[in-house]
């Protein structure tokens, strides 16, 4: 039932998505400033304690709700919950309106609306890059939404559904990429006062949470866009950063080559690379941010089909 439960909030969530500021993300921020206020005193266990409240806490409230529901009622109860909670936690609609108004200015010519619209999605000063720099950016933050409200959710939850856990993987995977971000906004604004063990678990507790759905990402977008460019350039990106690598640069990485496109801190090719290189990248233009539009949808078909043929096994197994 997986596999229904994903669908039905897809198509749910196209057809009538949260709106901004709705009280699911209002109450979520409620939460974990929360957490905060009561539990963050400093010291390293009391950032356990906050964000145990602040994520796992939801996470055991969602299963109990779900084992709930199945026991009294039946599965169908504790699928229709399962819809219920991917409603709000997957789906492009979370972000894909900054991306289309974006990629709308940018084709109409109006490059001052992109950079004022790049600017206020992501809170950066593109007041002076280059029109190719704009594409870029809105490529790769586009990529990167698409993996934290899509692919991440989706993998995590099925996952954890197949082991009967109901939605505990969406909620863990959107409040351990959420509290980090938030908390740190909240502290770079002088909002709420964070203590650095807090900030610096959260970052790890999010880095370990995304590491193996960033790479199923990765080869997700491998599989249905270029492979050996994407590989190559993932490979390319882990020799650059070794130690530093991060799970987002991966990500970008495999985009690049999916789509032949040059990404993130890859630098510009030499005339000699560029002409030894099987297809050498291009720099960021307008039509690469259609190209990002169908390397992405590929990539869910190619999950869904995966995920309906694993349930398929199930059901015959």
């Amino acid at each position: 039932m997986s596999f229904a439960a994903i669908l039905l909030a897809l198509l749910l969530e196209q057809a009538r998505p949260l709106a901004p500021g709705n009280g699911v993300h209002l109450g979520m921020r409620a939460w974990v400033r929360a957490a905060v206020k009561y539990f963050d005193a400093g010291d390293r266990h009391h950032a356990w304690l906050t964000w145990g409240f602040a994520v796992a806490l939801p996470c055991g409230i969602s299963f109990l709700i779900y084992w709930g529901l199945t026991s009294q009622f039946g599965l169908l109860a504790g699928t229709l919950w399962n819809v219920a909670v991917l409603y709000a936690t997957l789906g492009f609609r979370q972000f894909s309106h900054h991306f289309t108004a974006i990629r709308d200015a940018l084709e109409a010519g109006d490059e001052p609306q992109a950079r004022t619209l790049l600017a206020r999605w992501k809170q950066i000063d593109v007041a002076s890059l280059p029109r190719s720099e704009i594409i870029r950016h809105v490529i790769e933050h586009s990529i990167i939404a698409a993996h934290r409200h899509v692919f991440g959710v989706l993998g995590w939850f099925s996952v954890l559904a197949m082991l009967g856990l109901g939605p505990l993987g969406a909620v863990l995977y959107r409040l351990t990429e959420f509290v980090p971000r938030y908390w740190d906004n909240q502290h770079k604004r002088h909002l709420t006062p964070i203590s650095g063990n807090l900030l610096a678990f959260s970052d790890k507790a999010w880095y370990c949470i995304d590491w193996v759905p960033a790479r199923m990402t990765a080869v997700g977008f491998a599989v249905v866009g270029s492979f050996e460019e994407a590989i190559d350039a993932w490979r390319g990106y882990l020799q650059r950063e070794g130690d530093a690598s991060l799970n987002d640069g991966v990500i970008i990485a495999a985009s690049s080559g999916a789509v032949n496109v040059r990404l993130g801190g890859e630098p510009a090719q030499s005339e000699e690379a560029a002409a030894s290189a099987t297809v050498p990248r291009q720099e960021p233009a307008p039509g690469h941010l259609r190209s990002i539009v169908g390397l992405v949808w590929r990539s869910v078909v190619l999950w869904m089909i995966l995920l309906a043929l694993l349930t398929l096994a199930r059901l015959l197994g």
